[in-house]
């Protein structure tokens, strides 16, 4: 009977219509299945890599609706927020046939976030390296991050969470609370901003981040755009830059959750955010939408929310917000990633095992 409802609900949603504006548009739901699907990306031919937390990377193909499991992956520490995380195809892949990937690694009784890498050989991975590990293992199982993108210059950025130890994040001593930077074969750019600087960590990019998993490359604009989950608010969207503060724990919108205030909003030698949220919305990634099928919303931001179990769409004007909207709240879904698809619509994944898309009526 469960089973039944669950069918009938997932069609009822690719069959209801929405508007935004003038644009009236539905959701089509390309596969369920049982596990939180964090994250997916494009390849080449059409078809969809992603990750089940639990520990799948599997592909999708939109045309069939069918999946299959790939072959070693690396094993993960599965348990609370931890498990198999991002993954993204590489630029290049009709080159190098690469992807790169983030997990949570099990270290003895304790984990911290990965960055892997491999070549996606038919139904499996070959030459799997580990190319990052956060310092240090902790016996949390929350915050780990951790969005990967490219620069197209050979250097990824992704994200590590502050593992639940707030000061952390203002330590350059620690990966935790960062968003890092390292070439695309695991070194460390000579240009980082702590690359010769002693008893730091050389991967660190920015600083003093909460709970970053979203993470959007500009590549038009050399922008590096980040969204974090506060606690009982103070969610953010940042324009990362080098060397630059972003405030958490020192400066923060947000409040214990179990209510007192944790510092003020701003702090001299902090990064303000370009928009923040109280109460919270729980953004998990962000992305900016640059299809062609509903022209209306090009260069809309767009945000997966958890808890708020909704797409916002963002008009901008520069780095300012203009007008915010909520979509498609009424289904219940924990969005968990979104991004543009190479057929022009919104793409989106949830913590309830669905990778669908918004398709224009």
């Amino acid at each position: 009977m469960k089973l039944l409802i669950a069918l009938l609900i997932s069609l009822s949603a690719s069959a209801k219509d929405y508007q935004s504006g003038n644009v009236k548009f539905g959701v089509e739901t390309i596969i369920s299945r049982d596990d939180v699907i964090w994250g997916f990306d494009f390849l080449p031919d059409g078809k969809v890599i992603f990750t089940e937390r639990g520990g799948i990377m599997a592909i999708l193909d939109p045309k069939t609706k069918t999946a299959y499991a790939l072959k070693n992956v690396p094993k993960v520490h599965s348990a609370g927020q931890g498990g198999l995380l991002d993954v993204r195809v590489h630029p290049d892949f009709a080159k190098n046939n690469l992807i790169f990937f983030t997990y949570s690694e099990p270290v003895g009784e304790k984990s911290t976030t990965a960055l892997g890498s491999a070549e996606l050989k038919g139904t499996e991975l070959i030459n799997v390296k580990k190319l990052f590990t956060a310092w240090k293992p902790n016996s949390n199982d929350h915050h780990y991050g951790s969005r990967i993108v490219f620069d197209g210059r050979g250097h990824i950025f992704f994200t590590v969470g502050d593992r639940g130890k707030q000061e952390k994040a203002q330590d350059i001593d620690y990966h935790q609370g960062k968003v890092l930077r390292i070439n695309e074969d695991g070194t460390i750019p000579k240009d980082n901003p702590f690359a010769g600087a002693p008893a730091t960590k050389k991967e660190i990019w920015s600083y003093g981040h909460r709970s970053p998993q979203g993470l959007y490359y500009d590549s038009e604009k050399d922008e590096l755009w980040e969204t974090e989950m506060g606690p009982r608010g103070g969610d953010e969207i940042n324009i990362v830059e080098r060397k630059k503060n972003y405030g958490w724990p020192i400066a923060t919108y947000g409040r214990e959750y179990h209510g007192p205030k944790i510092a003020d909003g701003k702090k001299v030698g902090t990064e303000q955010p370009i928009a923040y949220w109280v109460p919270s919305i729980s953004p998990s990634a962000m992305t900016f939408y640059t299809g062609g099928t509903i022209p209306e919303w090009k260069n809309n931001l767009f945000l997966a929310c958890l808890g708020e179990q909704h797409l916002r769409r963002l008009e901008m004007n520069g780095r300012k917000v203009v007008k915010q909207e909520e979509l498609i709240k009424d289904l219940d879904w924990r969005f968990r990633n979104v991004r543009t698809g190479p057929d022009g619509n919104m793409w989106f994944s949830t913590d309830e095992g669905k990778i669908g898309r918004l398709v224009r009526k």
